[in-house]
């Protein structure tokens, strides 16, 4: 299969920002092929597509796996597995933040929760230094109950909490409270 015009630029750039997200830019660019094709893709389908290599493919299915963005796809009487990801760009949206509060919030959450609570107890340095961790704790957890919040909601009415905060913002007033520089 040839890529040619807004496919082709989708996938380059998906790839591209992958690598700005911190994602090997084959595992976003993978993931974007999958996401625009009309079917499930095999391996070698997408090695030939992308023109790299089928081992870095095998590599990048696994890293999407196991983000929960890619997933097998059989067909009657074919013994070839095929990829596909999901179409909704909700689900995809959510997903992603899904992985990333495990992966990276709730390790970094119980750190600061222990690190917290042994400045509580007296062993900080400073004071400026125990105040500071627990009000990053604090906004951390806080981030954290948000989020618990809101991926029990459905999409359309995460569509609609947007817009409607969008258009909240236009009544408050413009100046922000600054806070302290860091």
């Amino acid at each position: 299969m040839e890529l040619a015009g807004a496919t082709r630029d989708f996938v380059l750039h998906w790839g591209e920002m992958g690598t700005r997200w911190g994602v090997n830019r084959t595992v976003a660019q993978v993931h974007a092929l999958l996401y625009l094709s009309p079917e499930p893709l095999t391996a070698e389908e997408i090695a030939e597509t992308l023109s790299v290599a089928r081992s870095n493919v095998s590599n990048s299915l696994k890293e999407l796996q196991n983000w929960k963005l890619a997933h097998f796809a059989h067909r009657m009487g074919d013994r070839h597995d095929y990829f596909q990801t999901s179409r909704d760009v909700w689900e995809l949206f959510m997903t992603v933040i899904e992985q990333r509060v495990e992966r990276e919030i709730e390790p970094t959450l119980a750190v600061l929760h222990r690190c917290a609570a042994e400045a509580q107890a007296g062993r900080a340095a400073q004071p400026e230094t125990a105040a500071r961790i627990r009000s990053m704790t604090e906004f951390m957890q806080e981030m954290h109950d948000w989020y618990s919040e809101m991926k029990k909601l459905p999409p359309a009415t995460l569509r609609s909490l947007l817009r409607t905060g969008a258009g909240i913002t236009r009544l408050l007033p413009i100046s922000r409270k600054k806070g302290p520089k860091p």
